[in-house]
């Protein structure tokens, strides 16, 4: 892997050429060697680019390298989402009383009044919120999609906190889910949302359960399996 010296820090880079951009991009993050993005360029060129953005590089190697209590969230650190993780950056702003997560550009944006770094206990919330916008949004219509494509019909579906669930069907047929199913892929998700409409015809796990499943979605197993491997929630 390339690298260049600048003063003394050591700048090892990985180049990934990407012919959709105009301009050239670098992101820092920890513990991972600069990304350089970009139209094609040979090594020459790309070593121009880095040592370019040199002094801007050193510091958010500094910054994002620091020593750092176990669990904060800091410029570089990747949080969940739809089942892939993206870079986070914390912005200072004093002027704030509590902070603020947005999620633009495929990356997380914590705007923190305290400094540049935060707990993972203040961002828990945070992101919570945001993924139940994201589950109003996006998650109930592709329940409305798998009642289509089964013919399988609920009494309504919501978004809910369980203690540790990921989703469940009531006695009445409403289904609800916990707005963390949003760090899961989409294809884990559409896998909860069958499941628990097939529990509106057989409330437990029963032999007729997953044959019924299964006739809906062949290759349900992987997305169970997946779903097993996820670190939240007990079976669902």
């Amino acid at each position: 892997m390339p690298r260049l010296q600048y003063g003394r820090t050591t700048i090892e880079w990985q180049f990934r050429p990407d012919a959709r951009l105009k301009r050239h991009y670098v992101t820092v993050e920890r513990g991972r060697p600069v990304l350089l993005r970009g139209p094609c360029v040979d090594l020459p060129e790309q070593e121009a680019l880095v040592r370019q953005r040199a002094r801007w590089i050193r510091e958010k190697l500094a910054l994002v390298n620091k020593p750092m209590a176990e669990d904060a969230v800091v410029t570089g650190s990747r949080l969940r989402y739809c089942g892939r993780s993206y870079f986070t950056e914390i912005r200072h702003v004093p002027a704030l009383t509590t902070p603020r997560l947005a999620f633009s550009a495929s990356r997380f944006v914590v705007e923190c009044p305290w400094g540049n770094s935060i707990t993972s206990e203040v961002v828990a919330p945070l992101l919570e919120g945001f993924f139940r916008e994201r589950a109003e949004e996006k998650l109930l219509p592709r329940v409305r999609h798998w009642e289509r494509e089964t013919g399988l019909k609920c009494a309504g579906a919501r978004i809910r906190q369980f203690q540790s669930r990921w989703a469940s069907c009531d006695a009445a047929n409403v289904l609800q889910f916990h707005p963390r199913v949003m760090e899961l892929a989409t294809s884990v998700q559409d896998y909860i949302i069958v499941h628990e409409l097939c529990h509106t015809v057989e409330k437990n796990h029963t032999r007729a359960f997953w044959n019924l499943v299964a006739q809906v979605m062949p290759e349900w197993r992987r997305e169970h399996e997946a779903l097993e491997r996820a670190t939240f929630g007990d079976a669902i």
